[in-house]
């Protein structure tokens, strides 16, 4: 192999040796944990680091890949089945949803380099923000608060707050209109 080609892992001896342990855990402890047992998944994530706030519901097929990288505020669901690769930090706002199958990517590379060296670009949930079934959210990406993003839209850049958005890429379509 060329030496221009050589990838050297970015992680410490210790961040493998947590991520190693956290995959064990995910894999057993919290996937075959029963659908409702909410405060037990909170707990394994609170264990590994994670920000969980009161009342978060996150299902057992839930995947995080690094949980002291996420920061889950009150009231937050994660549905079945969702994805959060937390490489760099994910930040969901109070009350928002992130519905099944969806997948939060806060991981890449440098594409302008031959090293393709890590990036990590953080991704921001505001409030009330529901993202629909099967969504992706690119890396660097903020949504606003009270934004829905509607099922099987792409997400590659910030989206402002008070939308519905859908497509790929997804652009907003109206307003959201609230009743109390």
């Amino acid at each position: 192999m060329s030496q221009q080609y050589a990838h050297t892992s970015e992680w410490t001896f210790k961040q493998k040796a947590a991520r190693a342990l956290w995959m064990i855990v995910q894999a057993s402890l919290f996937r075959w944990s029963w659908h409702n047992m909410y405060a037990w998944r909170r707990f394994l994530l609170r264990l590994f680091g994670a920000r969980v706030g009161r009342a978060v519901r996150i299902r057992p097929t839930a995947r995080v890949e690094i949980p002291w990288n996420i920061d889950l505020a009150d009231g937050v669901v994660i549905g079945d089945f969702v994805t959060l690769y937390s490489l760099g930090n994910i930040t969901i706002g109070e009350a928002s949803m992130v519905s099944q199958h969806s997948y939060l990517c806060a991981g890449s590379h440098d594409h302008t380099s031959l090293k393709l060296p890590l990036l990590k670009p953080p991704i921001t949930l505001g409030r009330d923000v529901w993202i629909a079934a099967d969504v992706f959210v690119g890396p660097g990406v903020t949504i606003g608060d009270r934004t829905v993003v509607g099922a099987r839209s792409s997400v590659p850049r910030d989206l402002p707050a008070g939308i519905v958005a859908v497509g790929n890429p997804a652009t907003a379509i109206k307003l959201r209109q609230l009743q109390e």
